[in-house]
């Protein structure tokens, strides 16, 4: 019972992780029509530069905030090159954030090198059912559900939401009424860094990040970011829980070594349910 609570509670702290990093394929994807191929590289940078920033004796908070800061401000450049000339075909732009994605591996190696890195979280840890969890665990659960509750809000509630909204819904209707649509994909750029940055600072401390942990974030994010078809954040959080409680119970009772092909495997099976569903609504 022990090993169970264990890893539910390890998987849906994971998969709130996911859905942080799929909330910002979501975010972008609905304005520009670009899949940002960069979306991985934004929390490993956070994760790096919070290390960094303890080690150069800045306190928690104010280190996580700065470096989630960063990633916005990170996410906001990638946009500028991605979308920034007016004209860029969406495909044009998702090969820009391809190549941007593969020069952060340089900038990164260069400045922190090639080795894993991680810092302490939460400190503590709780006892349920006889599992002893790290209280880091329940801070990703918790900040990652409010999150999405503000997300929710900002989009519901705010001009500027409900400006990315309109972007998403009709583009043309948007600029008829006088909204800057590559200003809004900019937004949506800076807005999609800051929630994998997020996602970085919460879960450095649970699992080391390098360079080229942004392949496995990337492809759970985007494995998320399927499940709702990448237009509804909150569809990415249902995808990233049941991604990560999957991929626990997998490392779990299994073999860790197949986390990745579950990502891969339930990509792809929700990649066919969605089209055979589109080719279905089309008929009718």
């Amino acid at each position: 019972m022990s090993a169970f609570v264990q890893y539910l509670i390890s998987g849906l702290a994971l998969g709130c992780a996911f859905a942080l990093v799929g909330s910002g394929f979501v975010v972008i994807h609905r304005v520009t029509r670009v899949v940002n191929f960069a979306q991985g590289a934004f929390p490993v940078v956070a994760g790096l530069t919070t290390a960094s920033l303890l080690t150069g004796g800045l306190p928690h908070g104010v280190a996580e905030v700065a470096a989630v800061a960063l990633a916005g401000v990170i996410g906001l450049v990638v946009g500028v090159i991605a979308i920034g000339k007016p004209g860029t075909p969406p495909l044009a732009s998702l090969v820009i954030t391809l190549g941007v994605a593969i020069f952060a591996y340089a900038v990164e190696i260069v400045i922190w090198g090639d080795q894993p890195v991680s810092f302490p979280g939460l400190p503590g840890a709780l006892t349920i059912a006889g599992a002893r969890i790290q209280q880091q665990y329940f801070l990703v659960i918790v900040v990652a559900l409010v999150t999405f509750a503000l997300l929710e809000l900002f989009f519901g509630r705010t001009y500027l939401g409900k400006g990315l909204a309109a972007c998403a819904s009709n583009p043309h209707s948007a600029r008829l009424v006088g909204i800057d649509v590559t200003r809004m994909g900019l937004i949506a750029f800076a807005l999609g860094g800051v929630l994998g940055g997020l996602a970085g600072v919460l879960v450095t401390p649970l699992q080391a990040v390098t360079f080229d942990s942004d392949v496995s974030l990337a492809i759970n994010g985007f494995a998320a970011a399927i499940f709702g078809g990448l237009m509804r954040p909150g569809m990415a959080l249902v995808g990233g829980l049941v991604l990560g409680v999957a991929q626990s119970f997998v490392a779990g009772y299994i073999n860790s070594a197949f986390q990745t092909e579950v990502a891969l495997t339930i990509m792809l099976a929700l990649m066919v349910w969605q089209a055979s569903r589109r080719s279905v609504l089309e008929e009718a």
